[in-house]
């Protein structure tokens, strides 16, 4: 009887867990260092067994291919290699996985459930609230070189007159008009900072970004300094504007492009350089890899390795003039190193192939190898108008000591003595007041933007245009 009772209870077992159906819309929130990332997996049935995509909405993906999905013993794998990620979770209910995802070395608890989740509210008291004491206008305006309409948020002071005004431009990535990143938007508080200070303010969505068009994804610096040129010339359509006056505040690859619109167009008044880039791209990336790494507690021996690689990727596409042999030689490359590429906590299902085509597609997109082959120096050289460069002296992503002296001695060997650097301690790269200046701490700040760096600013700015 016990043996008849037990045969019949691994057998409502089993069908209980065969009856799990995994297949639909799993939803959750990522939390890293502060930061909430929505993710949804969407899992079919094959048959051979399963399939999956990945989306990420808020960094714009969708579909995300994977490279494998099993579902066993009510156990959850996925693997995705294009990203060196993969998730586990075990099914509790037919509405509930609890899991872990992995990425590149780290992991990171993640639940799924069948019902959409929302992020938990950020607390940012630096934003600012609606109604604003000053004028808001949404714009859009062409880029006729590259065929680009670009959308943007307009600002200026409620009293009669005309105004100073600037043009933000953003970093690296694709960015919103809000420079929208880690929970925080710092030209929101920037421009909404300036403008109550009587300086109007244009900012607006990279090309291929929210409601700008075209394709973000083909685009270098240069593309995006011809946006800049465009925006400029908006400006002097706007009555509310005094022509003179207009500048650039750029920051990060921003401070990049300024110098470069600046050397071209004797329209620009005056720019201002937000932890702008001073040396070559790819001595900049190489010391960004360095600092960081250091600064994480990472194993020496294996961010060297890793460093090496990168040097050496780097001097291909340095060295390269055609782009078809340059995809090649990449490849090539990465698989001669593949066993120097750290593997630790590397997911399942990713294999070394893997991990050398996710190598190539990272270094081989256009903006990268503008950006490796880039110096700003010949730029700066050219810039006559007034410039302010400051930068955090806790800033790990464009260090602030190598990149101001370059800066300021490319300025002075062209000639130009309007320059004013200045190091701002405890600041980081996006200038909030900072314990370790490292990217994962950004998101975990509720400050946005340092009042010193905006007081800074701003005062400079007037200075320049009373």
């Amino acid at each position: 009887m016990k043996k008849t009772a037990a045969t019949l209870l691994a057998c409502l077992l089993s069908v209980i867990v065969l009856a799990q159906d995994i297949t639909g819309q799993w939803n959750g929130v990522l939390k890293v260092q502060g930061m909430q990332l929505r993710l949804v997996f969407h899992i079919t049935k094959t048959d051979t067994g399963y399939s999956a995509t990945l989306d990420s909405p808020d960094q714009g993906a969708k579909d995300i291919p994977t490279t494998s999905a099993n579902f066993e013993n009510l156990v959850l794998k996925i693997a995705v290699a294009s990203i060196g990620a993969g998730y586990e979770g075990t099914l509790e209910n037919d509405t509930i996985i609890t899991g872990t995802f992995k990425q590149m070395g780290q992991s990171f608890p993640l639940n799924l459930s069948r019902a959409t989740i929302e992020k938990e509210p950020l607390i940012r008291p630096q934003e600012p609230v609606k109604p604003y004491p000053y004028n808001e206008e949404e714009v859009v305006f062409d880029n006729p070189m590259d065929g680009v309409t670009l959308a943007g948020t307009f600002t200026y002071p409620r009293t009669n007159g005309t105004f100073p005004a600037v043009v933000l431009i953003s970093g690296s990535g694709a960015q919103n008009r809000d420079e929208e990143l880690m929970g925080h938007k710092p030209f929101l508080v920037l421009a909404d900072y300036l403008t109550k200070n009587g300086i109007a303010v244009l900012r607006f969505d990279d090309r291929g970004t929210a409601k700008s068009t075209g394709n973000f994804q083909i685009a270098t610096s240069l593309d995006f300094s011809k946006d800049v040129e465009s925006a400029v010339k908006y400006l002097q359509t706007r009555k509310e504007v005094y022509q003179k006056k207009i500048g650039l505040v750029g920051h990060s690859e921003g401070g990049m492009i300024a110098p470069m619109v600046a050397a071209r167009s004797k329209e620009v008044a005056f720019i201002v350089l937000l932890a702008g880039v001073g040396i070559p791209g790819e001595q900049l990336l190489l010391l960004q890899q360095e600092l960081i790494a250091k600064a994480s507690g990472l194993d020496e021996a294996d961010w060297q390795k890793a460093q090496k690689v990168n040097q050496g990727a780097f001097e291909i596409i340095i060295q390269s003039t055609q782009q078809v042999e340059l995809q090649k030689d990449l490849i090539t490359y990465f698989k001669q190193v593949a066993q120097d590429i750290p593997r630790a906590g590397i997911p399942e299902g990713v294999t070394e192939n893997d991990l050398v085509n996710m190598a190539v597609s990272r270094i081989y997109t256009p903006w990268m190898q503008y950006f490796i082959k880039y110096n700003p120096a010949p730029a700066l050289e050219k810039v006559k108008c007034p410039v302010l460069a400051i930068n955090g002296d806790k800033d790990l992503q464009v260090p602030a000591k190598i990149n101001l002296e370059a800066i300021k001695s490319a300025l002075q060997k062209g000639g130009n003595k309007k320059v004013t650097i200045k190091e701002l301690p405890g600041l980081n790269h996006l200038f909030q007041e900072a314990e370790t200046g490292l990217p994962t701490e950004y998101a975990t700040i509720e400050q946005t933007f340092s009042p010193v760096a905006l007081n800074e600013i701003t005062e400079w700015i007037k200075i320049q245009t009373k």
